[in-house]
């Protein structure tokens, strides 16, 4: 057991520790790992990097087409709100000039009214004023009718008594009293 602690304190005292240990092997490791990085840097870029690039660019390209079309859809909403609006104050203009022109018509067809009214009023009384005279007229013959029958009986009675023309005229005279001249002239 002795020679085994000998031999170790033997190469501990040849090997001095050092802080960093550069020797060939090292060196080959490190430019192997920076060909493995790099190597293992262009396949990734090749196989991930450049299609995410694209896939970002056509991303950024899409973003950009649609803001373009939002604000040409924009603008084209604003026209089109600016056209309707202007239809608007148009539409509002010619509802009040139909509204007017119904107006009119409606005053013109009330005068018509009225005066066809005032028409047919005055032939209703031209007509009842006609009525009432053809009436005037029936009443004056049916009286000149009942006095001619009064006078034909009095000239049956003036023939049966057989008497003179001024007893005649006196029954005519007391007659027509007997009627009354408001009736006959009437």
């Amino acid at each position: 057991m002795n020679t085994l602690l000998s031999a170790n304190y033997i190469l501990a005292t040849e090997m001095k520790p050092r802080l960093f240990d550069l020797d060939l092997q090292l060196g080959m490791d490190a430019i192997l790992t920076m060909i493995a990085v790099f190597a293992l840097f262009l396949i990734m870029s090749h196989l991930l990097f450049n299609p995410a690039r694209e896939y970002l660019n056509k991303r950024k390209d899409k973003i950009k087409g649609e803001l373009e079309n939002a604000a040409a859809d924009q603008e084209n909403a604003a026209k089109l709100k600016e056209e309707y609006e202007a239809k608007l104050k148009d539409i509002n203009k010619e509802a009040e000039e139909i509204l007017s022109e119904a107006r009119k018509k409606a005053l013109a067809n009330e005068n018509n009214i009225i005066a066809e009214a005032k028409e047919e009023a005055a032939r209703i009384i031209q007509r009842a004023n006609v009525e009432a005279e053809l009436e005037k007229k029936k009443a004056v013959d049916e009286v000149k009718k009942e006095m001619i029958s009064i006078a034909s009986m009095m000239a049956g009675k003036v023939v049966a008594a057989s008497i003179d023309t001024s007893v005649q005229d006196s029954l005519i005279d007391e007659t027509l009293k007997e009627i009354g001249e408001s009736t006959w002239l009437s």
